[in-house]
């Protein structure tokens, strides 16, 4: 008997439920009478469990039921039943819920606080309904729901002929390609505010030491300025107006920072310091130049403005000068904004702009 009792406790802790249970029940058989009362108290394993194996093993035919020699612990069906089983209101209720808030319901009990797991499952604990957070975040998952953020797709009204439009847009621009002519894509970037204020991004820098900034975006030292047309006072923040010029068929770029406002005159003023920097050397034989542009800003299609120092400018250098404007509400559609300020922006992500030369070395 201590042999036996040696071998069931160096064995057992080796298998998994099942195998204990056929391997116990298979040395009870063999001591015949008494054997589930002694392997029972050498083991420590219930007399049920020892029962439940003998069956097993009497019941077992390979060549019959092939099935049941699968190494399957417990039988089908078993353990506790799922919470939205017990609970047969739940998912009615929950995607009642939601579809409430998803619709605009002005009674909905979510539309105007977060709909975090916790909310949705105190409001359906309202309506006597008990099932945790984690629960309820299982059942949206196997229902097809997902966190999602908002996405920018709805550009508001069109015009019938907008198709049209970029079509003359990008046929002009392929002429004036093949023509060896520059094809220009400009606008302004966002302004950005000088000194030591937080810029979006994070870099890599050691523990403990990343760059403090300024809790507040009000300016420390407002620089005083004169208006040209008032000729009042005012007090300014410092800011960085980063006019981009990007040449299409070159892919190369071209950025004047301005430090106030972003007038057409400057938008013109950036486009002569590109083609005197840029343009002139890059084609020498130029006659044309072609602007793709937004249909507002400094660089509106209705400024008239930017018309005129536009004529100025073509007076200057001899180009004549052909503007093509996006459709409204397609501003981001210019290729200026995926080809150069994209870049620009992760290049300065977590880096306060805390001057001017910062931004130009940027």
């Amino acid at each position: 008997m201590e042999q036996l009792e040696k071998k069931i406790k160096g064995f057992v802790p080796l298998l998994n439920e099942r195998l204990t249970r056929l391997y116990l029940g298979y040395e009870a058989l063999l001591l015949g009478r008494g054997g589930i009362t002694k392997i029972s108290r050498l083991s420590g394993v219930n007399k049920e469990t020892i029962r439940a194996g003998i069956k097993e093993i009497k019941g077992i035919n390979p060549l019959s039921d092939p099935d049941k020699t699968k190494d399957r612990i417990r039988k089908e069906g078993g353990g506790r039943k799922r919470a939205i089983a017990k609970q047969s209101a739940a998912l009615p209720a929950l995607l009642k819920l939601l579809n409430a808030h998803t619709r605009g319901d002005p009674m909905g009990p979510l539309l105007w606080s977060s709909k975090s797991l916790r909310n949705i499952e105190k409001e359906l604990a309202k309506e006597d309904i008990r099932i945790s957070y984690v629960t309820i975040g299982t059942i949206l998952k196997e229902n097809g729901f997902s966190l999602q953020a908002n996405r920018k797709t709805d550009e508001g009204s069109s015009h019938v002929d907008r198709d049209a439009q970029f079509e003359h847009i990008n046929k002009t621009a392929i002429s004036f390609i093949r023509a060896n002519q520059p094809v220009v894509s400009v606008d302004c970037k966002k302004k950005e505010l000088i000194g030591n204020y937080k810029n979006t991004g994070r870099e890599w820098h050691e523990k403990s030491s990343s760059p403090k900034v300024n809790v507040y975006d009000f300016p420390e030292k407002a620089e005083e300025t004169i208006s040209p047309q008032s000729g009042e006072k005012t007090k300014d923040m410092r800011k960085a107006v980063p006019y981009g010029v990007y040449d299409i068929q070159s892919n190369e770029g071209f950025v004047n920072v301005g430090i106030n406002h972003d007038t057409a005159e400057f938008a013109v003023n950036s486009i002569g310091y590109w083609w005197n920097k840029m343009g002139k050397e890059r084609y020498p034989n130029a006659e044309k130049l072609l602007i793709n542009a937004d249909g507002g800003g400094s660089n509106s299609s209705r400024s008239k403005l930017w018309k005129i120092e536009l004529q100025g400018l073509s007076n200057k250098t001899g180009l004549e000068i052909s503007v093509c404007h996006f459709p409204p509400g397609t501003s981001k559609w210019n290729k200026i904004e995926h080809r150069l300020f994209s870049y620009i922006s992760i290049n300065w992500r977590g880096k306060p702009l805390t001057s001017y030369q910062t931004v130009v070395a940027l």
